[in-house]
């Protein structure tokens, strides 16, 4: 029998069957074959100075997490794969959950803070990235302090989310791991009812709040020092709100790294994840995202980010993400997607 989340992604997952590799495809001649859900602009940079510090060919197929969880699953023990980076926790929770990744290294784990690796020792984070509310000044002068303001009848028509996007679906995924299914439904019929307007993808969303389209956003921080960096400070009229008091609209996700279990490819998978915490890695994805590096140590230049200690997460095992396919039904059910 096929497993859930394969049934529910097959569609996407069998599409990933089509994805191109680097270099000259999967196949014998590869030391470390890594299945990717991070981005191949972002990764491919990196191969390079990955393979030199394995010391072996290294091969990559790109798509997205859980369709290439889908497909972890689906390969089982016939996998190819060595190593899988994940955009998200939720995918590599979705692994560890049915016993598909094997154990870290305690050095290796030891690198990034408890609350952003796994609880069973079997991945690791690499980045960071925050949910905060994106606002426009000139419309908002009194920002909310929760994500639960904003279904309340003065917030009607001026709120702004990307129902598709997967940081949108893990946050939502988070509220029902630290608020419950009941109050997670209810919050998202009151968005829905309160006339908040989607839009497709969080860069039309940041654009959106920084015209005046839409009031408050629910973003990923690094979308506005992103657009700073590009245009300038003085360019962006859209203000950031790091939201207090652990509210579930502050979850921080994290991109990370899992070994498969039974790899042939364990040295050089468990030295690429050496690779992936070390200070060069961890810096490149800093300044290339913006994101949050997590091996301690390291610590980001980008201009006015709060340091990620200052800020006040929610406390969850990131691991519980991986309940995707429920969050779907629910964001079904609520007319969202």
């Amino acid at each position: 029998m096929r497993h859930p989340l394969a049934r529910c992604l097959s569609a996407l997952a069998a599409a990933v069957l089509l994805l191109p590799v680097s270099a000259c495809g999967l196949g014998e001649e590869a030391g470390l074959v890594i299945y990717s859900g991070r981005n191949e602009g972002l990764i491919k940079p990196l191969i390079e100075d990955l393979e030199d510090a394995v010391g072996t060919k290294v091969e990559v197929r790109y798509g997205g997490s859980a369709e290439l969880a889908a497909q972890l699953l689906e390969e089982g023990d016939k996998t190819e794969a060595g190593l899988f980076l994940s955009q998200d926790a939720g995918a590599l929770g979705a692994l560890s959950k049915e016993g598909r990744l094997d154990k870290l290294p305690q050095t290796a784990l030891d690198k990034v803070a408890p609350q952003y690796r796994s609880s069973a020792s079997d991945w690791v984070g690499l980045s960071g990235r925050v949910r905060v509310l994106g606002y426009n000044p000139g419309k908002v002068s009194d920002v909310p302090d929760s994500v639960f303001e904003l279904v309340k009848p003065e917030w009607k028509g001026q709120v702004g989310y990307a129902p598709t996007n997967a940081s949108f679906q893990a946050f939502v995924t988070g509220m029902r791991v630290l608020k419950g299914e009941d109050a997670t439904r209810q919050w998202l019929q009151g968005l829905k009812a309160n006339d908040a307007k989607p839009y497709d993808n969080n860069v039309n969303l940041l654009n959106a709040v920084d015209s005046g389209e839409v009031s408050i956003g629910l973003l990923n921080h690094y979308y506005w020092y992103e657009k700073v960096d590009e245009v300038g400070a003085d360019k962006v009229t859209a203000k950031l709100h790091f939201l207090p008091g652990g509210d579930p609209g502050a979850l921080v996700n994290v991109a990370g790294a899992g070994m498969l279990k039974g790899t042939d490819q364990k040295a050089a998978a468990l030295k690429a994840v050496d690779f992936l915490l070390s200070e060069k890695a961890q810096k490149y994805f800093a300044d290339e995202t913006k994101e949050y590096p997590l091996a301690s140590g390291v610590t980001s230049t980008v201009p006015d980010l709060p340091p990620l200690d200052s800020l006040k997460v929610p406390e969850i095992d990131l691991g519980r993400l991986e309940s995707l396919e429920e969050t779907l039904k629910m964001l079904r059910e609520a007319g969202m997607v």
